[in-house]
């Protein structure tokens, strides 16, 4: 059975706390490294607060495929 590692990332955000910065090129690099965007955690009345990414732990049977 395949084993997860997480990560949570924060969306860069401006000064006044919008969500003014895209996050593609971080988004990117993660997924060069086997990470995969799975979930968003949102505030409450929108925005996004954290995204969740995961990736096959180190010693899985699914990190050696």
């Amino acid at each position: 059975m395949p084993t997860w590692e997480y990560r949570t990332l924060r969306p860069p955000r401006s000064k006044t706390m919008d969500e003014a910065i895209d996050p593609e090129a971080e988004l990117n690099e993660l997924g060069a490294e086997g990470w995969e965007l799975v979930e968003t955690v949102d505030y409450i009345g929108g925005g996004t607060k954290y995204l969740i990414l995961k990736r096959p732990a180190s010693g899985s049977e699914d990190a050696h495929a």
